[in-house]
């Protein structure tokens, strides 16, 4: 019997991190032969060469689309779209995977949910039916639910909600969140490890930043990122780890702020470019708060009962425990926001509080689906699915 060609598209460090237990679950699979595209962020000596962290976890990339202009202007992420779709419609053309697997919501995505609509390849896309109700991510990933045939989503409210879209409740599955597969299933580092590794000494108190331009607006993110910066250094004794953003509109203003503000606070702050799965996971489970407008603070932090400040409207809409606290992105707002998350209570609320995006048995539940699932014209030729009132 011919193995089913499974082709998982990647573009970000991120994006890879989440598929990393997928690819580990999928090579192990006898019917299955993996396919691995890289494109985006992955190819850009700026944000650290990051397909090399893929091949160093024993995957084959078959083909790399270099996609990335040196821009995050608005005029400069549609143009890198397009180069998307160019390149990894040729890609797909050359491969001819039985099905594309895709994550999330960024335009690398979105240009190959384009590219494998018009080759007539089906798509599995995870994450669908989130709302970051302050970037563009939110029509992105809608799109990409429309243009995909299977779905694993995160949380049952979510799977409602593709539903809503007019998909098939038959092709729509809660499966939970891959980002949970590797926290149940990697050996953290200890904080003597992780110091180490990162050449950074805790202090007394630690905060991990991750910190992304609101995509929706225009202009803010250098003063809100000025914001959190003011916050930060009303802190006494406090370490600072920032992990700079992606390639977003505005994302090299904050990138060039974080550099800065590490430099001039050496003793206290370090930025980095790519931590890598490992190194991330760690820091958060170091950390006494996360802290910015990234997901992971809100998907991941939970399950290593860590608080989180979510600060401004980026992840507006989402899915979220008890232990993440959401402020204004001012500067009073955000330390106050702090503060709390440093208290005793809020603690003791993150340690024992459960995760609404599952318990880490992601990765099989989706490549079991996989295995049952019949391709062909059937599955692409898809129906709205009306709701009865």
């Amino acid at each position: 019997m011919r193995r089913k060609k499974i082709c998982i598209v990647t573009g970000t460090r991120a994006d890879y991190g989440l598929f990393y237990p997928l690819l580990k679950e999928i090579k192990g699979v006898k019917d299955f032969q993996i396919q691995i595209i890289a494109t985006g962020m992955h190819l850009s000596p700026e944000f650290g060469l990051t397909y090399k962290e893929i091949e160093k976890d024993g995957f084959r990339i078959d083909d790399k689309v270099e996609m990335l202009l040196s821009s995050d202007s608005e005029a400069g992420i549609a143009k890198s779209t397009g180069l998307g779709i160019i390149g990894l419609a040729d890609s797909i053309g050359r491969l001819r995977p039985d099905i594309i697997v895709l994550l999330g919501d960024r335009f690398e995505t979105f240009s190959a949910a384009t590219a494998a609509t018009i080759a007539k390849i089906p798509i599995a896309h995870l994450h669908g039916g989130e709302s970051t109700e302050g970037a563009i991510d939110e029509a992105m990933r809608h799109s990409i639910t429309k243009m995909s045939h299977i779905h694993f989503t995160s949380t049952e409210e979510y799977r409602r909600r593709v539903i809503q879209l007019g998909e098939n409740p038959k092709r729509v599955f809660n499966v939970g969140a891959l980002g949970l597969d590797n926290i149940k299933n990697t050996r953290l580092l200890t904080k003597k490890e992780l110091e180490k590794r990162l050449g950074f000494e805790f202090k007394k108190r630690n905060i991990l930043v991750t910190y992304h331009p609101v995509t929706l607006e225009r202009n803010t993110a250098g003063k809100q990122f000025g914001e959190l910066l003011r916050a930060v250094d009303g802190l006494k004794d406090t370490g600072v780890i920032f992990t700079k953003p992606n390639a977003d509109t505005y994302g090299r203003v904050i990138i060039g702020m974080m550099d800065r503000y590490a430099e001039r606070h050496s003793d206290k702050a370090a930025a980095y470019t790519s931590l890598g799965r490992l190194l991330y996971l760690s820091a958060v489970k170091h950390a006494d708060a996360v802290v910015g407008n990234s997901s992971s603070g809100i998907i991941e932090a939970p399950s290593l009962g860590v608080p989180t400040v979510n600060i401004g409207e980026r992840q507006r809409g989402r899915v979220r425990a008890e232990s993440v606290m959401d402020c204004k992105p001012e500067a009073e707002a955000i330390a106050l926001a702090i503060k709390k998350a440093f208290s005793g209570g809020m603690r003791e609320l993150a340690a024992r509080m459960k995760n609404p995006y599952g318990g880490g048995t992601t990765a099989k539940k989706i490549a079991g689906i996989l295995r049952r699932v019949k391709l062909g014209e059937k599955l692409i030729m898809k129906r709205f699915y009306n709701i009865k009132n």
